[in-house]
């Protein structure tokens, strides 16, 4: 991939041949049961796989793991029939799925979405847009959701598989990114799509919100494995050039600025790749709580690689700032995956409100630090002689 980074980057196409690669390696759809004919590596090993990747290329790591993100509403909520009828065909790399969540109006407040589906007859209709679609265009399914029932706030969204082709489903703009240029991201237009019944998601309606987030918390430690796989890249890169660049009689790794600087990325990356193994360790091995640990490991790594991406490019000088270097690519890369899956202002909330939700579990402590009498405080004041 590196030889081909650039050339991909600039044109913003996709890059079928490395899909191609991957494709005979074996490496599509790994997270996949092996009964829907994938691997059955687990949440880990694709994460792995998209650091690797990433390492080399940001936007091949997305163009990987956007893969999992579309196919996970499927693997946890879809009905056997559904996962017997379209996994496969994803874990082979025959087809690419896609994920439709966002709107114009509607990102971070999932529920705030506009599209509808309304039944009508043996389908529903869709009508809408999505926005910010990862392989929008390139993917042959999509799963879409969508308000069902307007009049419900618990029950509002629901789930459908959409096919590339399905009369009414077309694709709008295209996206001219700072970033991951190689993958499209790509407007998704509905006008009276019909979509049979049996695409509904798990086959009942109303479960929409549910499922899109239980996909995110297993999909966000694949954001911060690119993040990891993009900062230990530029770190890769930065290593590289200090050692051999020379400035004042020496090479710049004989500073000690430069040295710590060196150091501190390293450690970060370190701490950043545990923290999302960790995560992924949490959902393979079917923890009950899971939000909080994919919510820190995005958090963590994604602010990691937008740190360590930029000192890179800082440690090339003026060089680091041009195109005919890799640095540069890596820290545009980097800035998305703080924004994209819930922007880490939002996984900065969800840490916070799980905190809070448990912090009835330490009521143990009240013992050991008793809270200030105030009452007793005032009175202490009130009765308390004014001294000389």
């Amino acid at each position: 991939m590196r030889p081909l980074a650039a050339h991909y980057d600039r044109v913003q196409e996709y890059p079928w041949e490395i899909k191609k690669e991957l494709c005979d390696a074996g490496l599509m759809g790994i997270w996949v049961p092996e009964e829907f004919g994938g691997a059955g590596a687990g949440v880990l090993n694709l994460c792995i796989v998209v650091e690797e990747l990433s390492r080399a290329c940001g936007g091949v790591g997305v163009l990987y793991a956007v893969n999992a993100l579309g196919s996970f509403p499927i693997l946890v909520a879809g009905t056997d029939e559904q996962k017997q009828r379209f996994l496969p065909s994803v874990t082979s790399g025959e087809k690419l799925i896609a994920f439709g969540l966002s709107e114009r109006d509607a990102g971070s407040d999932a529920g705030g979405m506009t599209t509808t589906a309304r039944e009508d007859g043996d389908a529903y209709v869709i009508d809408g847009a999505k926005k910010w679609t990862t392989n929008g265009g390139a993917a042959d399914l999509y799963t879409v959701f969508a308000v069902t029932d307007p009049n419900s706030r618990s029950r509002r969204l629901s789930a459908l598989i959409v096919e590339k082709g399905d009369p009414g489903f077309e694709f709008g703009r295209v996206e001219d990114k700072m970033g991951i240029r190689c993958v499209p991201v790509v407007e998704l237009n509905f006008d009276g799509c019909r979509v049979p019944k049996d695409r509904l998601l798990g086959g009942r309606p109303g479960m929409g919100f549910k499922h899109a987030m239980m996909t995110l918390d297993r999909a966000r430690p694949g954001v911060a494995a690119q993040a990891v796989g993009l900062a230990q890249g530029a770190l890769d890169y930065a290593l590289a050039y200090t050692t051999r660049r020379k400035q004042f009689g020496q090479t710049l790794t004989g500073f000690q600025m430069i040295q710590q600087m060196l150091a501190d990325m390293a450690t970060k990356v370190e701490a950043a790749r545990q923290l999302v193994y960790a995560s992924a360790r949490m959902i393979d091995a079917g923890a009950r709580d899971i939000t909080s640990g994919a919510a820190k490991a995005k958090l963590f790594a994604t602010n990691v690689a937008m740190e360590v991406t930029t000192n890179a490019v800082q440690l090339f000088g003026g060089y680091g700032y041009m195109r005919d270097y890799p640095v540069e690519k890596f820290m545009r890369d980097a800035k998305i995956t703080q924004i994209y899956e819930g922007t880490n202002q939002i996984q900065t909330l969800v840490i916070a409100r799980n905190l809070i939700k448990k912090a009835s579990q330490l009521d143990h402590l009240a013992e050991y630090m008793p809270l200030p009498d105030h009452e007793n405080t005032l009175a202490n004041r009130a009765e308390a002689k004014p001294t000389a």
